[in-house]
């Protein structure tokens, strides 16, 4: 009888499981590293007077809502006269890169105009941009404040002439009857000191309203007078006694006076005459609310506004 043949072994070479958890790891930072190079955009540089919140590696850049991109530096300036922020763009916010985009840091704003960035106080300051149509650069200058909403229609603007800003502060509305026609843009001192600028917009459909007979007035806060006649309460709305604006009207007395070219000035008094309040003149509006239609300012605004 033969002897039974010997068995042979053999040994699967399979991988122990201790390194299952180190390679996947390693595939996942793999994966999130390649994804990170894929989504990389260009880098830029903005100047800034001061970055007080700004945190590297944290504070973002938002577009329409969007992260565009991150902080990834902050530096002094050479002649400590400043700082630079240094910040890597995505690669879809690479548009972004180019001459005339203006950058800010979103503060915490609360004043008459209204209350912007109240969220940068639970999320932390972050950075916000206005996109330009310039060749690519990677250096900016930042701006030190908000800039002015973007006009977007084909309205006018007109300076006022005013004593003190008071509540006339940028984005402050500009009433009509007590009806929002438009806003402030900006302001500055005028190049003697004597007076402040300001500089409103109206929109397209109510460019009509403003003669060259219109009176404007400070239709914004409150304002208590008493005197031996009596008390008084200014009459006002309730968004431009908590936001401040200007009220304007326009005399019905004769003939209407011609529309008022885009530039004009006038002067802005602290409150309105008794008389201005009953101005009522018949002057044709196309108003969107009322159901039409914006129509092209060469056509029927035109026709409007003579």
């Amino acid at each position: 009888m033969s002897a039974p043949a010997t068995p042979k072994v053999s040994r699967s070479h399979t991988l122990p499981l201790i390194w299952v958890v180190p390679l996947l790891a390693l595939a996942i930072a793999g994966w999130l590293g390649f994804r990170e190079l894929h989504n990389r955009g260009p880098e830029i540089e903005i100047e800034f007077a001061e970055a007080a919140g700004v945190d590297a590696g944290k504070t973002t850049l938002e577009y329409l809502g969007v992260v565009a991109g991150t902080v990834e530096q902050v530096k002094l300036k050479p002649g400590l006269n400043g700082v630079v922020l240094r910040l890597r763009l995505r690669r879809s916010a690479a548009g972004l890169a180019v001459e005339g985009s203006h950058y800010w840091i979103v503060h915490p704003e609360i004043g008459f105009s209204g209350v912007r960035g109240l969220d940068t106080l639970v999320t932390g300051v972050r950075l916000n941009v206005r996109p330009g149509h310039g060749p690519k650069t990677d250096h900016f200058v930042g701006l030190d404040q908000t800039p002015p909403p973007e006009v977007t229609d084909e309205g006018r603007s007109f300076i006022l002439r005013s004593d003190r800003v008071g509540s006339l502060s940028t984005g402050a509305p500009v009433f009509y009857r007590e009806f929002k026609v438009g806003q402030v843009e900006s302001s500055w001192l005028a190049t003697d000191a004597t007076a402040v600028l300001i500089r409103i917009h109206i929109l397209g459909p109510y460019v009509g309203l403003v003669r060259t007979s219109t009176r404007f007035w400070n239709a914004g806060g409150f304002n208590f007078k008493v005197s031996l006649l009596g008390a008084q309460l200014r009459d006002t709305s309730l968004e431009s006694l908590i936001t401040g604006g200007v009220g304007f009207a326009t005399p019905d007395t004769g003939e209407l006076a011609p529309a008022a070219e885009s530039g004009a000035e006038f002067p802005v008094a602290t409150d309105p005459d008794k008389e201005w309040l009953k101005w009522s003149p018949k002057i044709p509006v196309h108003s969107l609310e009322a159901g039409g239609e914006a129509k092209p300012k060469s056509g029927l605004l035109n026709e409007l506004i003579k």
